[in-house]
């Protein structure tokens, strides 16, 4: 490789480990132990990537003695295979980490089924009626929720699973456990039921949305929810008393929305920056209230954001496959990649030294940065 083509690379050329996928990736998720990443593509496949990196960069760093100038050499060596699966659906698989290294993900046949980091199904937790859209477990509570597109039914300790009672009006494909355990949110058409499931389950709240969740994510202590709406932007609840008001005026629906645990902060995608709201003072009746000025502002939309689990910084991909980070209230950004597939996933690892990134015309990458790159 000659001098101009190195100068030429870009951090992601450098850091990432990448590879492609026959069909658009829809989602992914690290083990609970961060030793591998599971990608679910469109096709109904799993994909899983070991992330344990054979060439790290900082073996690959070199400091000029003269000038004691930084450089990093470009890898040597192709990135070990994916282990894939056949098809598990007729679409994309709704997935969740499970045990240490493994994962669970919901098949066509209304089974979720444990899928091992080598990409074995060994057994089935939970078999229901119907396909199994949404799906999450709760390593705390051992317990883990399905729901068919109608129902919403609750497995603990792998015994049988028990349909959890509702509103009238149907879930829809988002289920999440709190922190702890205790309680589980279901989508709604147009709202959330929240359940208590530490002993027998029952339902302690219902909330009504202007349009359908299509994510939710608890606050690391689990006092807020947040959930991305198919249109009209982001709702967001306090678990404790009920109070609700959406977030609007987003150019785009908001796909995702994340959590900073450091900063106790909100963050959501659809917009032309990286929109964040502190909890210190949270956007009920003003979205301007508690705003973070993060990034800078653009003409291409954020498709989904990330927020790092120890670091006071945020990722953000594009629909042009543009992908940054940027520290919290800060205007800079580190350009990680400037253009590619459209980004359709972004996850920390819980180190916070990988994040993996999956995007629409079917890369799967794990970018390992060096140990020293964010002080």
């Amino acid at each position: 490789m000659n001098q101009h083509a190195i100068q030429n690379l870009t951090l992601f050329d450098l850091l990432a480990r990448s590879w492609h996928r026959a069909s658009a990736i829809a989602d992914l998720c690290f083990s609970i132990d961060g030793s591998a990443v599971a990608f679910t593509c469109v096709d109904g496949t799993v994909a899983i990537a070991a992330v344990a990196d054979q060439e790290p960069p900082e073996s690959r760093i070199r400091v000029s003695g003269d000038l004691g100038q930084t450089t990093i050499r470009p890898r040597e060596k192709p990135p070990a295979p994916l282990i894939a699966t056949v098809a598990l659906g007729d679409g994309d698989v709704p997935l969740a980490s499970y045990l240490r290294s493994d994962f669970l993900v919901g098949t066509a046949g209304g089974e979720a089924v444990h899928l091992t980091a080598g990409g074995d199904v060994v057994e089935t937790l939970v078999k229901i009626d119907g396909p199994v859209v949404a799906i999450d477990h709760s390593a705390k509570a051992a317990a883990t929720a399905v729901s068919n597109g109608q129902d919403v039914f609750l497995s603990r300790n792998r015994d049988d699973a028990v349909r959890l009672r509702h509103g009238a009006t149907q879930p829809t494909e988002a289920l999440a456990f709190s922190p702890d355990g205790r309680r589980l949110a279901g989508g709604r058409d147009n709202g959330l039921s929240i359940w208590a499931i530490d002993g027998d389950a029952t339902p302690i709240r219902e909330v009504s949305f202007s349009a359908r969740p299509v994510s939710i994510r608890w606050s690391g202590d689990g006092t807020w929810l947040a959930c991305g709406l198919e249109a009209g932007g982001f709702a967001l609840v306090s678990v404790a008393d009920g109070r609700t008001d959406i977030v609007a005026g987003f150019p785009s629906p908001v796909r995702t929305v994340c959590w900073s645990l450091p900063d106790n902060a909100l963050f959501a995608s659809g917009a032309f920056r990286i929109a964040g709201w502190s909890m210190n003072a949270p956007p009920l009746g003003d979205k301007k209230s508690g705003a973070l000025e993060t990034g800078r502002t653009g003409l291409v939309l954020i498709e989904t954001v990330a927020a790092h689990p120890e670091k006071k910084l945020i990722a953000a991909g594009y629909a042009n496959g543009r992908i940054s980070i940027a520290q919290i209230g800060a205007s800079g950004e580190l350009l990680v990649r400037p253009l590619g597939g459209a980004v359709t996933a972004l996850a920390w690892s819980g180190d916070g030294r990988h994040l993996a990134v999956g995007a629409v015309d079917g890369t799967a990458a794990i970018v390992t940065f060096p140990a020293q790159m964010f002080k």
